[in-house]
């Protein structure tokens, strides 16, 4: 039996504890968390740390397979330019680097206190990593399309990936970049589980309000199908999100343009809204960040993104910058 004490334990549903002590059994398993303001303490069995003691981190965004290219792409290009900068350089390197970049990002998050992991995936070099892994993960193999043609053939291919890994969910990749055909396979024939990138640059709004800007432009150069793209005079966010099921779970992640209005719409439209902030990855990419303000009262959880947009995967790292953000309490450095 182990017993180990800091300045505070935070609790997963209740107050922090002052001088709270976990009480640990020989495999590891918490078996009870004591109060010394009620429970009797013998603090000569007791392991004192300085800090705190809280619950492992969940990583509900992440691109493992992008690890490789930590430093590769340049900052505050707007997303844009990252995807154009990433698209140039991602063929540059040995499966070797790869797979070596992956392991150790992964040793990085569980030295972080990361025990769980969301995960995008477009093929399948993870796999391996995460089966041996000390975390948990849920794959997300991610579909994207703009052609109406391929549309079956992209989404068969990812059923194949994703019979490949015990937990994976088919998911799209963001509400510009599938066909009609795409986004109604994926509502139709995925399981309730899915995540979407949204709203992560001003231009996404743009393209779907007016039909023009930068993400049009790119996209035009990928597909002559944009070229018909229908404008709907709204926002990115309330224009999509009735594409899909009210029943699915939707994790709605980066937010970084979204507004009051596009919050409202969607916890009108379903009870299964979730939103993931990234903010050291915005800060990385657009270089601003997401109203949190407006965030307050809903269910929001965090994400790192990948090595490509981030410094680091620590899921402690992004609670600093979103604290500092909002401007409570002292501000505390990374």
């Amino acid at each position: 039996m182990k017993f180990i004490s800091a300045d505070y334990v935070y609790p997963i549903a209740t107050n922090p504890i002052k001088n709270g002590v976990v009480q640990i059994d020989r495999s590891g398993k918490i078996i009870a968390l004591l109060n010394p303001e009620v429970d009797q303490i013998n603090w000569e069995n007791v392991e004192k740390y300085q800090g705190i003691i809280c619950p492992g981190f969940v990583n509900t965004h992440c691109h493992l397979e992008l690890s490789y290219l930590k430093g590769k792409v340049a900052e505050n290009t707007q997303l844009h330019g990252f995807v154009s900068e990433l698209m140039a350089i991602r063929d540059n390197y040995s499966d070797e680097e790869r797979l070596e970049a992956i392991k150790k990002a992964d040793e990085e998050m569980y030295n972080n206190g990361v025990v769980a992991i969301g995960d995008i995936s477009n093929g399948a070099s993870t796999f391996h990593q995460k089966e041996q892994s000390k975390i948990k993960y849920h794959t997300f193999v991610e579909v994207f399309g703009l052609d109406t043609k391929d549309s079956e053939n992209i989404f068969n291919r990812a059923k194949l990936l994703q019979q490949k890994f015990n937990t994976a969910s088919i998911t799209p990749h963001a509400p510009y970049s599938l066909s009609s055909q795409l986004k109604n396979l994926v509502n139709q024939e995925s399981d309730d589980l899915m995540t979407i990138h949204n709203q992560e640059t001003a231009s996404e709004n743009e393209l779907f309000k007016k039909g023009s800007g930068t993400l049009f432009n790119q996209l035009s150069k990928f597909s002559e199908e944009i070229k018909t793209w229908q404008p709907t005079d709204k926002n990115s966010l309330p224009s999509y999100l009735t594409s899909f099921s009210k029943q699915k779970r939707i994790l709605l992640v980066h937010n970084t343009f979204t507004d009051k209005n596009d919050i409202d719409f969607a916890k009108n439209y379903s009870n299964n809204i979730y939103w993931c902030f990234c903010p050291n990855a915005n800060q990385y990419i657009e270089n601003t960040q997401p109203n949190y303000e407006l965030f307050l009262d809903e269910k929001c959880t965090i994400g790192t993104d990948s090595l490509a947009s981030n410094w680091s995967l620590s899921v402690l790292d992004e609670l600093k910058t979103i604290h500092n953000r909002l401007k409570i309490g002292p501000k505390i450095n990374s």
